[in-house]
């Protein structure tokens, strides 16, 4: 009796295994094709062209996500995650000024150079998409503690009121508008970005 049971058990869990894994790999697969349209400039793609990408048709696309929203919310948290990494400054407030400066200058350039379609995408889709417009806001936050953090000695008293213009320069924001407006390139934005923290961080102006 209780090897009739085992077998019955095993043999209804093989296909509900099968269905999750194909629902896992269907549900991948549309928050891969969305990265990759986001890759390729197409920030607001239509349902077909998700679909097409990701080998699905239109009517099943959203059977793996509750709307648009979510759908979105969850391509972007993806490319998040993968930049994960290279949230960390590696620097701290102990260290010099100049050390800090400069280690936070180059890690926001690594970081916004890799989440740039994402973060595109969730600039154009926030003001549609409140989960999506929740973790803009989450991010910057995020990124905000740390500039406070890092620079706690410098933006100490009445010089706390520099913390929003110091989170304004190191912004991804700030940074398109140097690539992109004023075609930049890194090493010219990394010495506009350092010069500027410079002189608002250190009252000399001095860079050493």
């Amino acid at each position: 009796m209780s090897i009739v049971t085992v077998r019955q058990v095993s043999t209804a869990a093989e296909p509900l295994d099968g269905r999750r894994l194909r629902r896992e790999h269907n549900r991948e697969a549309v928050v891969e094709a969305l990265v990759g349209l986001f890759a390729d400039g197409v920030y607001a793609p239509s349902s077909a062209q998700i679909a097409e990408r990701a080998g699905l048709s239109p009517r099943s696309l959203f059977r793996y996500f509750d709307d648009v929203d979510d759908l979105n919310r969850a391509a972007i948290a993806a490319q998040l995650a993968t930049a994960r990494p290279l949230l960390d400054i590696g620097a701290s407030a102990q260290d010099r000024l100049p050390l800090r400066i400069e280690a936070l200058v180059r890690a926001r350039i690594r970081l916004y150079d890799a989440i740039t379609p994402g973060a595109r995408a969730a600039r154009i889709t926030a003001h549609r998409h409140a989960l999506v417009a929740a973790q803009v806001a989450d991010s910057r936050a995020y990124l905000r503690e740390q500039i406070r953090r890092l620079f706690a000695p410098e933006l100490a008293g009445e010089r706390a009121a520099l913390l929003p213009a110091v989170d304004a320069l190191c912004s991804f924001e700030t940074y398109e508008l140097l690539r992109v407006d004023q075609q930049l390139s890194r090493p010219n934005v990394a010495a506009a970005l350092t010069r500027a923290l410079t002189i608002l961080l250190n009252p000399t102006g001095e860079l050493s």
